[in-house]
């Protein structure tokens, strides 16, 4: 496994139960209780993930947050924001900050590891220039969707929906939380607009009378799953 972890905390049980959590999972770990000195230690370390509490000494982690993504070096580099900040307006700012996942104290070592898993699986698909769950695969540079090596054909929504839910396999998505994703926040289009896409999407490549992987969660949204 072997990733690099950073992890800015200032309290010391917590980034103490952080480091031993992590590393017992094969990770490699460096910390810092400091904001001033996670920002050297992020130039210099270059970490795959970054784990980072709001309320920090001298800097703050929305303040570091915004830091690295200003940075052209470190702009890619995942954030994972922990906080005691429980409130919908923190967990926007934090997300708007740059941060690409939020954990709210207390929280569990398995909720960690796996949000750390699930982060770093991404981005390994994302550096392959492929995405691939089941027997669908998509390759992002040359734009092309193979299953069961029948080529899909998919208009800009449709591809972009079955890229999201290839990026995060078996995670519910929300109608709104695929509108912001896929339309762009800020753009008023009617939820039932995911509805028509998602079934465009489904018939594409369900094609040849293959299963369909994208489940409705009633109540809740889509997710791409193998067992439905």
């Amino acid at each position: 496994m072997n990733n690099k972890i950073l992890i800015v905390e200032d309290e010391k049980d917590i980034r103490d139960l952080i480091i031993y959590a992590l590393e017992g999972k094969g990770y490699q770990t460096i910390s810092t209780d400091d904001g001033e000195k996670a920002i050297k230690m992020l130039k210099e370390n270059k970490p795959d993930l970054v784990i980072l509490d709001w309320m920090l000494p001298s800097v703050s982690g929305l303040e570091i947050c915004r830091s690295i993504r200003r940075d052209i070096n470190t702009k890619n580099i995942p954030i994972i924001m922990l906080t005691a900040k429980i409130t919908e307006e923190d967990k926007v700012l934090g997300l708007d900050s740059g941060a690409d996942d939020y954990i709210t104290k207390p929280f569990s070592t398995a909720e960690l590891n796996s949000r750390v898993k699930a982060i770093l699986r991404r981005i390994e698909r994302n550096n392959n220039k492929k995405l691939k769950y089941a027997d669908i695969e998509m390759d992002l540079v040359a734009h092309k969707i193979i299953r069961n090596g029948r080529k899909i054909k998919l208009g800009p929504k449709e591809f972009k929906l079955l890229k999201n839910f290839l990026e995060q396999p078996q995670r519910v998505f929300s109608r709104d939380q695929l509108l912001d994703k896929i339309w762009g926040e800020n753009i008023y289009v009617e939820p039932r607009t995911v509805d028509v896409h998602i079934r465009r999407l489904r018939k594409a490549i369900t094609a040849n009378n293959e299963i369909n992987i994208i489940r409705t969660v009633r109540d809740a949204g889509y997710s791409l799953e193998v067992d439905v």
